[in-house]
């Protein structure tokens, strides 16, 4: 079978998708984090993306070769980013640079985000920079811009600041905090493209044995929401009460974030359905 490695394999993403390649791919993964269900693994190793040099040791029985790496390791909190800002250009940037020197690959599959087309924080940026660092180093690759992702098939979010993970906390608190209500938007809330955590792992499952022609990929519907749509449609589906409360903006948030259609600075992004006939 192929060998794959997930980094950041401890995440949201990456235990879904890492359930959805046991038996069907060697899987092999690398998490800052220990939390992890290893039994979809054919070996784990807990290492921080930022310093394999001393860590390389430790991986005498994992391989350093693989067909496909699938680079989702990254800090990934907007606002967080604006208090952070060097934490975020070192894990994301140098530790991007890292698993690019340090792995073997036929096949690099990096999953970048939606926040990178028109930068305003920190990850933006740094996530901006590692496509242009991916595209130079490697000779085949697959870069995925994702945008918000929701939903769960058995592992929960783990982005504080997410939309998924506050939303499941409502039974708990029974409220929930919307951050900005004064956009120019049809509610005053954040524009956003929501997509489901399936899909993006199906996404990144296909792009193992068809990469794309070394360009960036957008998964998204073209379908946004607001954040006061979804979480509106959230209380309704779920039958729970909530106080819906609203706070100042979040530095780093931006109004509207969501596949639009092709523009003049936009010629190097495309839809995954174009060649994989992708479907959400």
């Amino acid at each position: 079978m192929k060998k794959v490695l997930i980094t950041g394999c401890a995440g949201y993403i990456g235990q879904h998708l890492a359930k959805l390649l046991n038996g069907k791919y060697d899987v092999y993964g690398t998490d800052i984090s220990d939390n992890i269900d290893t039994t979809n693994f054919k070996m784990f190793i807990q290492a921080d993306i930022r310093y394999l040099s001393q860590v390389v040791f430790l991986m005498n029985e994992m391989p350093l070769e693989y067909d496909a790496v699938i680079h989702l390791a990254a800090l990934v909190r907007v606002g967080e980013s604006t208090k952070k800002p060097f934490s975020y250009y070192n894990t994301n940037i140098n530790g991007t640079i890292n698993v690019l020197h340090f792995f073997k690959y036929d096949n690099f599959i990096f999953a970048s985000t939606g926040a990178a087309e028109n930068a305003t924080s920190p990850y933006g940026l740094s996530k901006r920079v590692c496509e242009d660092i991916v595209a130079e180093a490697c000779k085949n690759y697959t870069m995925f811009r994702f945008y918000n992702v929701i939903g769960t098939e058995g592992y929960p979010p783990t982005n504080p600041e997410g939309l998924m993970l506050n939303l499941m906390k409502i039974k708990e608190t029974g409220k929930f905090t919307i951050f900005g209500s004064d956009y120019n938007t049809k509610d005053g809330t954040c524009v956003r493209e929501y997509v489901h955590v399936m899909d993006v792992c199906n996404a990144l499952i296909e792009a193992i044995d068809t990469p794309s022609t070394n360009r960036i990929e957008n998964l998204a519907y073209n379908d946004p929401k607001t954040v006061k749509d979804i979480v509106q449609t959230f209380i309704r589906v779920n039958k729970v009460d909530c106080d819906v409360e609203y706070a100042p903006r979040r530095p780093g948030d931006l109004e509207s974030s969501y596949l639009k259609d092709p523009s003049p600075f936009m010629k190097r992004t495309y839809s995954y359905e174009e060649m994989l006939k992708w479907k959400p």
